[in-house]
């Protein structure tokens, strides 16, 4: 059982890091300091399309790796 919930471990460990590697960063230069003050004083834009998915997969992949991580713990 134990070596059962490494493997998974590491499968989510090496998935989350490719996953928060896909995503783009918050600013983008020059360009997302000015929009990004932007949306700070108006408000927060929702993302949209892959970038939403990417957030989302990366939540999943986070709560499931500190789970893992204490069943490993446990058992």
């Amino acid at each position: 059982m134990h070596t059962i919930f490494t493997v998974l471990l590491i499968i989510v460990a090496l998935s989350l890091i490719v996953i928060v590697l896909l995503q783009s960063g918050k600013s983008a230069g020059l360009s997302g300091a000015i929009s990004g003050g932007a949306e700070q004083l108006f408000g927060k834009q929702k993302a949209r399309g892959m970038d939403l998915v990417l957030h989302r997969i990366t939540i999943v992949l986070a709560v499931l790796f500190f789970v893992l991580a204490l069943a490993i713990t446990k058992f």
